[in-house]
């Protein structure tokens, strides 16, 4: 699939200075209320501070620029999860949204450009239990993104934390039903807490970032979820304007659906591709869930045999051989190493080629971005090479005083990583361009290339 929205190939063609900070602690969310994901939006019940609530299952709050600031070279997130009134086992995720800056709310919807940054199953729990299931995930390659100037001209950066949920009710057990006395005609199904750690100093780091997918629905019934009708594969291409180093996938994906018709418990070979050229294979799940037993607190057929003796599954691989994931447990954020990739169009492609979807039911949630590092302008070219522009910002013209080195080509490129203006002279006339933020970069006789941000006004 070609990108024709907001790519999201911000390079960051630019040094960042260091920044150098103690650890930080910042509570995002504390004991966040989740509500019923099949009712109406709940509107008479509060929202954390500084939050708004986004759909029942989602509350989002925007980062500051202060605690961005504070983050170093580490970053680390941690949710925990309980039961208010939900004893099943359900979906829930943190994501990092990049919304118009200023904005003070937003329309889920509204936001295409989002990357998922950790996935995880609530367990069986009996409602209103004192169990708090933790979850943790390292997000420090995230930190390249969080700290980039000219995403943080252009955007606000939103944490999104969702929590899928429902009660139940006559007809359908869940809570409702099974737990009366406590959950009945309530719609609230779980809380949640979100906390963000990081340490360490800042170090900067040139990257180009995309995002390819999220929690795009991978089947394959219906055109809207496949390349081809009747195969489980899906392609979405990305345009890299110069070399990356270090490239690197990083993606999210598991199972849903109902018993019958989907695919939730079956183990299927996974396939992912670059250009078409195969990087990974696996087989979700396959590994012991007992860990996670005792945040089960509710008696279920997963981590109980439900053949009449109530027994509980043995701590054995093998015992778990079916199984794609585990109640209480994390789904993994995998990561493919690239190596070196050329400028130029690239694909990231899923396959799961033996799954069924029986009566049209089930999809796997696929999320997806990249990562590379640009290495051709380090901190020794950079100062090497270093120019000035005025005036900056710029109605029109601007000038670059390139400190007697011979000016061999220039080109300007917008923050979706287009170039939108070349030249070979020390004059930019700008004027043509819609006011935003721009990257001028200035290659030399010499061999040696600068970079500097412009404002056009």
């Amino acid at each position: 699939m070609k990108k024709t929205l907001l790519a999201l190939s911000f390079a960051a063609f630019f040094g960042f200075g260091a920044n150098a900070q103690e650890s930080t602690s910042l509570q995002v969310f504390d004991n966040a209320v989740f509500y019923n994901m099949y009712g109406g939006l709940v509107e008479n019940e509060p929202v954390p501070e500084g939050a708004i609530r986004l759909r029942n299952t989602t509350v989002a709050k925007p980062l500051t620029d202060e605690q961005i600031a504070a983050f170093g070279n580490t970053l680390t997130l941690n949710v925990t999860a309980a039961s208010l009134c939900d004893n099943y086992d359900r979906i829930g995720n943190v994501n990092l949204a990049f919304v118009p800056a200023g904005q003070t709310t937003y329309e889920f919807g509204a936001v295409t450009e989002r990357i998922e940054l950790g996935r995880f199953i609530t367990p069986f729990m009996v409602p209103d239990g004192d169990v708090e299931v933790p979850y943790t995930w390292d997000i420090s390659h995230v930190l390249n993104i969080l700290h980039h100037p000219v995403l943080a001209e252009q955007y606000d950066f939103w944490i999104e934390f969702e929590i899928a949920g429902y009660q139940g009710g006559p007809g359908q057990g869940g809570a409702a039903v099974e737990y009366p006395t406590i959950c009945a005609n309530r719609q609230d199904v779980y809380r949640g807490s979100l906390e963000l750690v990081s340490s360490g100093t800042y170090e900067e780091q040139l990257v180009v970032f995309d995002a390819l997918s999220h929690k795009f629905e991978l089947k394959n019934y219906t055109l809207d979820g496949t390349d081809v009708l009747g195969q489980t594969e899906k392609t979405f291409t990305f345009y890299l304007n110069q070399p990356v180093e270090n490239a690197k996938f990083y993606f999210i994906n598991s199972n849903h659906g109902s018993n019958s018709g989907g695919e939730e418990y079956v183990r299927r070979w996974h396939y992912v591709y670059l250009d078409n050229a195969q990087k990974l294979s696996y087989r979700p799940g396959g590994l012991s869930c007992v860990p996670f037993f005792d945040y089960n607190t509710q008696s279920n057929c997963i981590y109980y045999l439900c053949d009449g003796t109530n027994n509980t599954r043995p701590d054995t691989n093998s015992a778990w051989s079916w199984n794609n994931w585990c109640p209480g447990d994390k789904v993994p954020t995998r990561v493919v190493e690239l190596g070196n990739l050329e400028a130029g169009e690239h694909s990231f492609k899923m396959r799961v080629p033996a799954a069924q979807f029986t009566g049209a039911q089930g999809y796997f949630p696929l999320s997806a971005y990249f990562t590379g590092e640009v290495d051709v302008l380090n901190t020794e070219t950079f100062a090497a090479a270093a120019f000035t522009i005025s005036p900056n910002p710029v109605n029109d013209v601007a000038t670059i005083t390139a400190n007697g080195q011979e000016i061999k080509a220039v080109s300007v490129t917008n923050t979706l990583g287009q170039v939108v203006l070349t030249g070979a002279t020390d004059r930019l006339d700008l004027s043509a361009l819609q006011n935003g933020i721009y990257v001028v970069r200035v290659d030399f006789a010499n061999g040696t290339t600068g970079v500097q941000k412009i404002v056009k006004n």
